[in-house]
């Protein structure tokens, strides 16, 4: 859960500066080890494995056909509002997507309110990431821009998206990924925000809860801090819970033998 159906815990003003600092270093820890992992699965995840005869490669032709097409499929709809792109895939795009893959934060809006005010907050989930071939724009960045809140520029966020929907049919592509990132304790999906419509993110999440604390607290935090952001806080009593996927599926062997 990521949005307004973020479980709450209570919390005092007092406990949040300890909370978030060992929150800080838990999602520090998680996001290296994850870009290692990545790192290490980048031949896995070259373009030239699917989409080979696109980028002056060798390899199936048949698949690289299919994957083209999907990608030409998929792209259709950011022809509209709020993304505005070009009508027709070049395919010269796809050569700008690199090979190098990188972790965005994951954000959305939540509505912050009590008696005296109400306030939309950005919130950032410590344990979450959106999975994409590196770009010129950030995630933070595109959606700023197609609000009008940042610089726009067309040709940044058309890469975006191309590098967006790539991501999406590479991990397609690669059955594989989702189980091993599950042995690991990571959740490798498919999600959206309603600002970017249509746009599928791909998400990974760690096997770790965070959580929103009250309302009161979120806008005191931010009126102290003047800024309108909130990073959501690493449930610590839930991580000593955790039970390893290994052990739970051995144990399930054993008691069926």
């Amino acid at each position: 859960m990521s949005g307004p159906e973020k479980p709450t815990r209570p919390l005092t003003f007092q406990e949040l500066p300890e909370l978030r600092r060992k929150t800080e270093v838990i999602s520090k820890f998680l996001q290296e080890q994850l870009q290692t992992h990545l790192g290490t699965l980048r031949p896995i995840l070259s373009l030239e494995r699917v989409f080979g005869k696109y980028l002056g490669g060798r390899g199936d032709s048949a698949l690289a056909e299919r994957a083209f097409t999907q990608l030409q499929q998929s792209y259709r709809p950011f022809a509209s509002r709020p993304f505005d792109l070009p009508n027709q895939f070049d395919e010269h795009w796809l050569s700008l997507v690199g090979s190098r893959v990188t972790l965005y934060p994951w954000e959305y809006m939540y509505e912050a309110r009590n008696e005296r005010e109400t306030k939309t907050i950005t919130m950032s989930a410590p344990v979450r990431w959106v999975i994409s071939y590196t770009s010129a724009y950030t995630l933070s960045q595109v959606r700023q821009g197609l609000v009008g809140r940042g610089e726009r520029r067309p040709e940044h966020i058309r890469q975006f998206v191309v590098n967006a929907l790539v991501t999406q049919l590479m991990i397609n592509h690669t059955p594989g990924l989702a189980p091993l990132f599950a042995d690991l304790r990571y959740q490798l999906q498919t999600d959206s925000v309603p600002d970017l419509p249509k746009l599928p993110l791909t998400v990974i999440t760690a096997g770790l809860p965070s959580f929103r604390p009250s309302d009161d607290l979120i806008l005191s935090a931010t009126n102290f801090s003047g800024v309108p952001a909130f990073i959501e806080l690493v449930d610590i009593n839930a991580f000593y819970g955790l039970e390893d996927p290994l052990r739970a599926r051995i144990d399930t062997l054993l008691r069926e033998a």
